[in-house]
């Protein structure tokens, strides 16, 4: 190493150069946080002066799992014993150096029939920057036989294949090793994943899916292509069911765990075995959620490792956009969510990444999505250099602890798998779908109250946005565990709205002047476009009720200040009743008004509203 002679020019610790940062601004304690907490909280009204507990507990958030998410994180929060860079439990990385060389694999997803249409997508993707490709084949993609016209002039043996082939994961894979012997690449030099996954066939199909066939193939596998790897352990399945991430993370591992218990069975050692799977995960909108998942997955995975008699080692991950976070009404947002996603997952170490284009939720991507995929990831790595730092997220008390706690929640998913038979017995018998349709339930409840709000869907939604049209997906096999799309109810709405021969109104009888109703009138216009529903808002009138007459529906909403309430609300619920209205409404806390059928608050149930509004209307 070349020593620094010492100048004047560099400072020592006791020069006046030194530079100390917040050195002249007082030390702050947590208790003067939480007095400045306590009054905000006092202004808003979210608690009195009689309240004597701590004010931060009103600022706690839940996730589905059950943590807590604090407002604030110091250095006696921090968990001791937790990501130490490079070395077990693999929090931080894979691989001690991570990835701050090469970045991520840019991994793009082709799920078409037409061999040759998938051949001018990837070629598309590979000059715009894709680094490998992850191909549909077989009975739902393209067959096997045309693998080749697929992947023409295609440079596999540098853009390395990534193979989604269902219960033809054989057949596929044959195919695959012929083209490589075709072209002439060494076994030694072939680097492809063949997709292998019976556990999540069973998962998505709900019929059992023998373990052994795929078993024997990385057995022989693992001699003839050392770097080649032929299962995949899926966590989408468990995650588009509407699972919470260590509903997920358990079940991953788990099927993980079944992966390895038949490759040893098969002769392949732990380490071997461990080496020939790589794990799938959704990477969604949650961004810290999203890099405590890929930290603590690794540390679970080296723990399973570790105790199955091998090294513990990492995983291999590759990380998915969530499909259930994308919407098809106003999909130019599911451009921020998958960047979000992109971050998150890049940020959490994963070692591929596949941004789902921003209209995967409706149809086969065009070019213009697909470039607008690639380039994600490209601002990413090349304009902000995610990759250059290990684990830019390490260190930090929020997620070292956010890590550790998911972990823990993981890991007793995990073996309450496994003290029911494993993840096989737990698909056959129902147990897993059931936890996973209780955690969608009660994500529904939190989509429904908009407490869980769906930018451009059921918050800020467009009633004359352009359809965007793409041609059809042929969908994935059924019969096993749902396939949820978070926004699919509000959308279900906007269908049925759209489908009536003219806009679902309703009538807003606004209250006093333009400041006393704009901020109700705004939020409930908001409300019912969520449903494909418009509000007629006349402003500031003298006669209301001659308003409602003249907007051609029957349903009215009032919207003004409490103090119009007190005043105005009885007398011109009745009068709007009397006018024709079958439905008054109020925009409001519920209160004391016999003509008033419903009200509509900040985490009321906007779909039950909006549903019983349509049929209100008469729209089928």
């Amino acid at each position: 190493m070349t020593e620094v002679a010492e100048t004047e020019s560099v400072p020592t610790p006791d020069s006046p150069e030194e530079l100390k940062l917040a050195a002249e601004f007082p030390e702050a304690s947590r208790e003067q946080w939480r007095e400045l907490v306590a009054g905000v909280l006092r202004k808003s009204g979210a608690i009195d002066e009689s309240f004597d507990g701590l004010p931060e507990s009103k600022l706690v958030t839940r996730t589905y799992d059950g943590l807590e998410i604090q407002p604030l994180y110091t250095a006696e929060d921090t968990v001791e014993g937790t990501g130490f860079p490079g070395l077990p439990p693999f929090v931080r990385s894979a691989r001690p150096e991570g990835a701050v060389t090469t970045g991520w694999d840019i991994r793009a997803r082709y799920a078409r029939r037409d061999a040759k249409a998938t051949n001018a997508a990837i070629l598309a993707d590979l000059e715009g920057g894709v680094s490998s490709i992850w191909l549909r084949a077989g009975a739902h993609g393209v067959s096997v036989a045309d693998l080749g016209d697929a992947l023409n002039e295609v440079y596999i043996d540098l853009a390395p294949v990534t193979l989604d082939a269902g219960d033809e994961y054989e057949a596929a894979a044959n195919e695959l090793f012929a083209l490589f012997a075709e072209r002439e690449i060494p076994a030694s030099a072939v680097t492809a994943t063949l997709g292998a996954d019976p556990i999540g066939s069973a998962a998505r199909t709900g019929s059992a899916h023998p373990l052994a066939p795929a078993a024997e193939l990385a057995a022989q596998v693992a001699v003839s292509h050392p770097k080649v790897r032929t299962i995949v352990a899926d966590g989408l399945p468990f995650h588009e069911a509407g699972g919470s991430d260590a509903q997920e993370l358990g079940a991953t591992i788990a099927a993980g765990v079944a992966y390895l218990r038949v490759l040893t069975e098969a002769g392949l050692d732990v380490d071997t075995a461990a080496g020939q799977i790589e794990f799938r995960l959704a990477a969604t909108a949650d961004q810290f959620l999203t890099i405590a998942k890929f930290r603590a997955a690794r540390r679970l995975w080296a723990r399973v490792t570790e105790v199955s008699g091998g090294k513990a080692s990492g995983m291999r991950q590759h990380a998915v956009t969530s499909p259930a976070m994308l919407t098809q009404r106003d999909p130019w947002v599911n451009m921020l969510r998958t960047t979000l996603a992109c971050f998150g997952a890049g940020v959490g170490g994963a070692d591929a990444i596949t941004v789902l284009p921003f209209d995967a939720a409706i149809g086969q991507p065009d070019a213009f999505s697909a470039r607008i995929a690639r380039n994600t990831h490209a601002v990413l790595l090349e304009e902000s250099k995610l990759a250059g730092v290990i684990d830019p997220a390490g260190g930090s008390w929020y997620v070292e602890n956010l890590t550790e706690d998911l972990a823990k929640a993981a890991w007793r998913e995990f073996t309450a798998i496994e003290a029911a038979g494993g993840i096989e017995a737990e698909l056959a018998s129902g147990a897993l779908a059931a936890r996973l349709a209780e955690t969608w339930e009660k994500r529904s409840k939190r989509l429904a109250t908009r407490r869980d709000p769906i930018t451009g869907v059921s918050e800020f939604p467009n009633l004359t946005e352009k359809t965007v049209v793409r041609d059809a997906v042929e969908d994935l096999p059924g019969g096993g565990l749902p396939r949820h799309r978070y926004a699919e109810a509000f959308e279900a709405l906007r269908d049925r709205a759209d489908a009536h021969p003219s806009r679902p109104r309703v009538f807003l009888a606004t209250l006093g002047p333009v400041a006393a109703h704009t901020a109700r009138a705004s939020f409930v216009a908001n409300l019912f476009q969520a449903g494909g529903i418009e509000a007629v808002n006349p402003g500031a009138t003298e006669d209301v009720i001659a308003e409602f007459r003249a907007s051609g529906t029957k349903v009215a909403c009032l919207c003004g200040s409490n103090t119009s309430y007190a005043e105005e609300a009885d007398s011109v619920a009745k009068a709007l009743k009397e006018a024709g209205a079958t439905s008054v409404l109020l925009a409001g806390k519920p209160g004391d008004h016999p003509d008033v059928t419903g009200y509509l608050y900040t985490g009321c149930d906007a779909l039950e509203i909006l549903t019983g509004t349509l049929t209100e209307l008469g729209v089928q």
